[in-house]
């Protein structure tokens, strides 16, 4: 039995007021499969690239225990492209070029060997393909997770509730959640939003932390103060990671499991925000996992005593 990550590797050009990298790995798929090789093996990949993906950075996966026999390897084609520029904030961004190059025909076919995954985690993509994916699977995963994005809301919004209806976990950032729901409270949001059919909800803040919503049911971890947030992208891609690693890990969906899922994804998408790309991921020992998920052990727990 195994995880299953579904979703983009690509290229990114990024510019921050901490500096600029014109060409690194990104992707949806490969930050979270860098966040959960830290806490469960096998993990099958379901992707595409071009020939212009260095060899290489599919070894390094490789030998973290990712399956890359659902990568579609396309020798001719171009990887997707991404590049933004960060404000000052770093919670606002510039879309600057986009190119979906082999990425605009991805219609994975799911190898036989993928059949026995208990856990999925569907990435940032369109709707019709998170769908194509769920269909493909003979046997129901354990839990699907699904994150999106405002952009599958304005061009496929139909087929991106179709796609919500099948999952058990929707995971999307606050101005999202609002926007699918049309609600400004974020209570009232996930409200909505559970009755689309997901059985939880994770709401993403940013530098503000996170949410978890499961019936009446909710949980809130902040985010832990950083004296460096060099590079935010990718930051949601290894939460996501690290919260269903962990979840694979432990085999166990209960909603109080769930909360300790989210703070080690939230402890894994504080690394990531410390380099450009997955690079501080990928120099991650289980001792520096630990110490920061003490950290933010710390954070949430506190004594006090009422003088009356």
């Amino acid at each position: 039995m195994s995880l299953m990550i579904v979703g983009s590797m690509a290229f990114d050009a990024l510019e921050t007021p901490f500096g600029k990298v014109d060409r690194i790995i990104g992707g949806s798929a490969t930050y979270a499969a860098w966040a959960a090789s830290n806490f469960t093996s096998p993990i099958k990949q379901v992707s595409i690239v071009g020939g212009d993906f260095p060899q290489e950075e599919l070894d390094a996966l490789r030998k973290r225990g990712v399956d890359m026999a659902g990568v579609d390897i396309i020798k001719d084609g171009k990887s997707f492209f991404w590049s933004g520029k960060y404000h000052m904030d770093m919670n606002t961004r510039d879309t600057l070029v986009t190119e979906l190059n082999v990425l605009a025909d991805f219609n994975p076919n799911l190898p036989a060997s993928y059949q026995d995954c208990e856990f999925l985690m569907l990435g940032n993509l369109a709707p019709a393909v998170q769908i194509n994916v769920i269909k493909q699977i003979a046997i129901r995963p354990k839990l699907i997770i699904m994150d999106t994005m405002n952009f599958w809301m304005e061009a496929a919004l139909d087929e991106l509730k179709k796609a919500i209806s099948m999952v058990d976990v929707l995971m999307i950032n606050d101005s999202e959640a609002r926007q699918l729901s049309d609600e400004f409270s974020l209570v009232k949001a996930a409200n909505k939003i559970l009755k689309m059919g997901p059985k939880f909800l994770i709401i993403k803040k940013g530098e503000h932390g996170a949410l978890l919503f499961h019936g009446k049911q909710v949980f809130y971890a902040p985010a832990l103060p950083l004296e460096e947030v060099f590079d935010p992208t990718g930051a949601g891609d290894t939460f996501a990671g690290g919260f269903i690693g962990h979840i694979a890990k432990t085999k166990d969906i209960s909603f109080e499991n769930m909360k300790t899922g989210i703070i080690v994804g939230s402890a894994m998408a504080s690394f990531c925000v410390e380099k450009f790309g997955p690079n501080r991921l990928k120099e991650l020992t289980q001792d520096d996992i630990d110490a920061r998920i003490d950290e933010f052990v710390e954070l949430v727990n506190f004594d006090i005593s009422i003088i009356s």
